[in-house]
C-alpha cells in the first residue's frame, strides 16, 4: 500500500522533535499542545503583520547557538535553564527536498523478523579504544533506554573517525548515512540561508548530531565542519535504525502491555497509562546490587519487570546488633510489584533499603513524572502504608517512623 506523506509534514514533525529532544519534557502531550498553540500564534503573526518572526532556540550543554539559532540535523543537548520561556520554532527557514534516501523505515514492519539473520557490523577494538567510546557515549541521549546487550551491539559497530581543521563531516542536503558522537575537537554548524552560508552554533567537545536524517529519511538539514584536530565515534544508518530506533519502539509496545497488567495502575485512563510509558524507564543490576538506601533522599520510583527485590530495614542506632547492621528483610518483591513509593508519598528520606536478587530489570520513573502521572493511584499506595506499618509493628514493636 502506497501513502502519501502530506507536504510539509516531515519538516514540521523534525522541527518537533528537535524541541522535543533539547528540552526533554516530562509530558509529551502537554508540551506538545503548547508547542503547537505556540506554532500557530507565530504563523497567525507572520500572516497579519507580513513579516518572518526569528525563533529562540535553547542553550544546550557542549552545543552553542549564535545570534539567531535555527533547527538542525543535530540536538543532542542538555538543558541548564529551565526558567527560559519556551518559543515555538518556525519551519522551512531553508528550502530542503522531502526526501533522499532510498528505503522507508517504520518500526512497526517485520516485528517478527528473526534479528539473528541480520548481519551485525562489528569494528575490532583495542580495550583502550572502547573504555574511551563508552566514556564519550554514557551521556548521549539516545542511548539512554538501550539495555546491556543492545548498548554493547552499537560500541560493536561504532567506528572512529579522526578529523582535520575544515573538514566536512557531514554536508547539507545530502543522504544520511551515519550518526555521529563526539569524543573531542571543535565544530561548527553551519546552514545555507538564501545560498549564504550561516554559522548558528557549534559543538565543543561534546555532543552527537546527524540522527535526525537517519530517523525520518531526510536529506541533512546542516553542514558540520571541524574547526580543530577531532575524533569522532560513527554509527552506521542500518545499525542506527535496527538498534535504536526498532528496537526502542519495541520496548515501548512492551511496556505497554506490561503496564496495562499492573493492578496499581488500573485506576488510570489508557491515555494515562500511555503517559507512562513515555516517562518511563528500564535500569539492570547485578546480585547483590543496592537499589535504593534506607536514608537517603527520594528520587525515584520502582516496578520489577523481571527478577526479585529484597526490602531490608536496619533498627535506630539504639537498638542495633552488630550482626549484618541490625539489618532485617521485610519483603520481597516479584514481576509486576513495586517499591520506594513510600517516600514518595509522604516526602520523607527512604524508610528502607532494596537489594537485587539475582539479576533484576525494574522499571523506573523520576519523582517529578511519579507526582504528576499517578496521582490517581495514591490511594492504593497510602493504603499499602497502613500495610507497612502493621507489618513494621510485629517486627520490631514500633512502626520506626523516622528510621
Amino acid at each position: 500500500m502506497s501513502i502519501e506523506i502530506p507536504a510539509g509534514l516531515t519538516e514540521l514533525l523534525q522541527s518537533f522533535t528537535v524541541e522535543v529532544l533539547r528540552n526533554q519534557p516530562g509530558d509529551l502531550v502537554e508540551f506538545a499542545l503548547q508547542y503547537f498553540t505556540k506554532l500557530k500564534e507565530s504563523q497567525s503573526k507572520e500572516a497579519a503583520v507580513g513579516h518572518e518572526q526569528n525563533s529562540a532556540f535553547r542553550h544546550g550543554k557542549g552545543v552553542n547557538f549564535v545570534e539567531e539559532p535555527m533547527q538542525t540535523d543535530s540536538e543532542n543537548g542538555e538543558d541548564e535553564e529551565d526558567d527560559e520561556e519556551f518559543i515555538a520554532p518556525v519551519i522551512n527557514r531553508f528550502t530542503r527536498r522531502a526526501s533522499v534516501c532510498a528505503e522507508a523505515f517504520n518500526p512497526d514492519d517485520d516485528e517478527d523478523d528473526d534479528e539473528d539473520a541480520e548481519p551485525k557490523i562489528i569494528y575490532p577494538k583495542a580495550d583502550e579504544q572502547r573504555i574511551r567510546l563508552q566514556e564519550t557515549c554514557k551521556d548521549i541521549l539516545l542511548f539512554k533506554n538501550l539495555d546491556t546487550e543492545q548498548m554493547s551491539q552499537v560500541l560493536d559497530a561504532m567506528f572512529e573517525r579522526l578529523v582535520s581543521p575544515g573538514e566536512h563531516v557531514i554536508d547539507q542536503d545530502d543522504d544520511g548515512d551515519n550518526f555521529y558522537v563526539i569524543e573531542r575537537g571543535t565544530y561548527d554548524i553551519s546552514v545555507k540561508v538564501d545560498g549564504i552560508d550561516c554559522c548558528i552554533g557549534t559543538y565543543n567537545n561534546h555532543g552527537s548530531f546527524g540522527e535526525l536524517a537517519l530517523m525520518y529519511n531526510t536529506p541533512r538539514a546542516a553542514t558540520i565542519i571541524a574547526t580543530s584536530p577531532g575524533a569522532l565515534w560513527g554509527l552506521d544508518r542500518l545499525t542506527f535504525r535496527r538498534i535504536i530506533v526498532k528496537n526502542n519502539a519495541k520496548k515501548k509496545r512492551m511496556y505497554e502491555i506490561f503496564i496495562e497488567t499492573l493492578p496499581l495502575l488500573k485506576s488510570l485512563e489508557p491515555s494515562e497509562r500511555m503517559k507512562v510509558v513515555d516517562v518511563i524507564g528500564s535500569k539492570m543490576y547485578k546480585d547483590g546490587e543496592r537499589i535504593i538506601a534506607q536514608g537517603d533522599s527520594a528520587d525515584s520510583f520502582y516496578i520489577v519487570e523481571s527478577g526479585e527485590v529484597k526490602i531490608t530495614m536496619r533498627r535506630t542506632k539504639s537498638q542495633l546488633n552488630v550482626e549484618e547492621n541490625g539489618a532485617v528483610e521485610i519483603a520481597r518483591c516479584t514481576r509486576g510489584q513495586y517499591f520506594g513509593e513510600l517516600a514518595l508519598v509522604t516526602n520523607k528520606p527512604r524508610a528502607a533499603s532494596a537489594y537485587a536478587v539475582g539479576n533484576v530489570k525494574c522499571l523506573v520513573m523520576d519523582v517529578q513524572a511519579f507526582e504528576r502521572l499517578l496521582g490517581p493511584c495514591m490511594d492504593i499506595m497510602k493504603r499499602n502504608i497502613v500495610n507497612y506499618e502493621e507489618q513494621l509493628v510485629e517486627l520490631f514493636g514500633t512502626n520506626m517512623d523516622t528510621a
